[in-house]
């Protein structure tokens, strides 16, 4: 049986997260893709500056999942002032889940989002959002069966190529 650990990251672990990160991203999305656009995104995003100061921040955290004690994928968090879009006190972001090609299938998403959940319960937040390109139609299919419904939508740069994200969101309080 497959033991699944999840741990907060410290900056301890910036290269492995940056790693991580990278490989993720690219075997989500680079059949999708320019090569181009690819490239000057992932040199953007996951330049090992701006990660370590996302690391550091205290309004943001990121999770590594381990499957039988190899690392997986990982997920990132934002509270309040570190939200890419709303910025609201009431809310928490999961910004990224991203579970490498080889272990998909294994529910290690699932026990991803069940933890951004966790973690704003915990922080009393009234709702979870997320941003999600439109084209993802497995990611938008898995984020709808969690109870995720789109609420709006909004621009999202892959390098120079400007693309739609749909805004999704769960409410964790009824109103």
């Amino acid at each position: 049986m497959m033991k699944n650990l999840i741990r907060i990251c410290t900056i301890n672990d910036l290269a492995a997260l940056q790693k991580i990160a990278s490989k993720t991203y690219n075997e989500t999305f680079n059949h999708r893709n320019t090569a181009i656009c690819m490239e000057d995104y992932l040199k953007e995003a996951f330049d090992v500056e701006k990660l370590g100061q996302e690391m550091i921040s205290k309004h943001s955290a990121f999770y590594f999942i381990y499957a039988d004690e190899q690392l997986a994928g990982y997920m990132k968090v934002n509270d309040y002032k570190a939200q890419t879009d709303f910025q609201d006190r009431q809310s928490l972001e999961i910004e990224r889940i991203y579970v490498l090609r080889a272990y998909h299938s294994q529910g290690l998403g699932q026990i991803l989002i069940n933890k951004g959940i966790e973690i704003a319960g915990k922080m009393q937040k009234a709702y979870v959002w997320l941003g999600v390109w439109e084209k993802n139609t497995k990611a938008i299919g898995f984020y709808t069966k969690n109870g995720f419904e789109v609420v709006g939508n909004h621009s999202f740069f892959m390098g120079n190529e400007e693309q739609n994200d749909l805004i999704m969101r769960k409410n964790l309080i009824e109103y």
